[in-house]
């Protein structure tokens, strides 16, 4: 349930899409479906809000997308009855979208799993990574695993730790970040800090080493918002190399340089402490180098 409690007057489409981190012709299907109601009666898609609404929205979209299941390589890097942990390619997008039907890790796990929990499509995903960032994703492998993991992962019982290489020179050895994070008003493709429709964004970072015009650097999740590490340190002024939507521009093919390395939690079902890492990209590798003979 959601109470309205700011943009008064706002359509009710571009507020959900907000407050949902959904697309509006998402929230415009659920509508059609009927299974958006404002204080328990059916509305259009036009309706504008009002302070003191309460919208009752049910999520489970019926989405009319046949995932295939496709032949494509995964690196596993650990596997039991209850969840996989991968290593995820740069440019590997996770799960079907409009655009990207083919060609997803979803794809990859239908072909090597079968049916796994959760959503047709996006089975399995506890948590993402985007299309560009490369690097460790846990992986459910039935409801008891998704419903278990999901739950640590909002309780923050997940360690999990980046690489980046951002533009510019970081003079403090270690900082947070603590700035909401939101849908960008102005651009549905990009989040941004925003007090409008924000929330709670944490992030630490640590300098590992620096060069001349960039520095190498871990950071630390402490949410998981959309894009949070590279709005996090564009909003700051050093973001990360490489970035096409955050970024100063391209240095290569290659996208963004930052990379899911370390993950660290207790197994839900065992509990026993497991904790992974795995090197950058190849491509990661040598920009490093790069920088190091500069």
């Amino acid at each position: 349930m959601i109470k309205v409690n700011h943009d008064e007057g706002t359509r009710i489409d571009k507020f959900l899409s907000n407050e949902l981190d959904l697309s509006r012709s998402k929230i415009q299907k659920l509508m059609k479906d009927e299974k958006i109601l404002v204080n328990g009666k059916i509305v259009s898609s036009s309706y504008s809000v009002r302070i003191d609404d309460e919208i009752e929205v049910n999520d489970e979209l019926d989405y009319e997308i046949h995932v295939e299941a496709e032949d494509i390589p995964l690196d596993i890097v650990y596997e039991d009855d209850d969840l996989i942990i991968l290593n995820k390619k740069s440019g590997m997008v996770v799960h079907p979208a409009p655009g990207h039907y083919s060609g997803t890790l979803v794809n990859a796990l239908l072909f090597r799993y079968g049916k796994l929990a959760g959503e047709t499509f996006r089975p399995g995903i506890v948590h993402r990574l985007d299309k560009d960032t490369s690097g460790l994703m846990l992986v459910a492998k039935n409801e008891w695993a998704l419903e278990k993991l999901s739950e640590m992962i909002s309780t923050k019982s997940v360690e999990r730790k980046y690489l980046a290489i951002v533009d510019g020179l970081i003079k403090h050895d270690t900082g947070t970040i603590d700035a909401p994070i939101g849908r960008d008003l102005n651009n549905r493709q990009k989040m941004a800090v925003t007090d409008v429709n924000g929330k709670e964004s944490v992030t630490h970072f640590k300098v590992l080493e620096r060069f001349d015009h960039n520095t190498y650097i871990e950071c630390q999740l402490e949410t998981g918002r959309t894009h949070q590490i590279r709005v996090h340190m564009a909003y700051i002024g050093y973001p990360v190399c490489n970035d096409p939507l955050y970024g100063k521009g391209r240095c290569s093919e290659f996208g963004q340089m930052l990379h899911s390395y370390f993950i660290q939690f207790k197994h839900p079902r065992t509990h026993k402490e497991l904790s992974f890492e795995v090197e950058a990209p190849k491509e990661f590798q040598e920009r490093l180098e790069e920088l190091r003979n500069m």
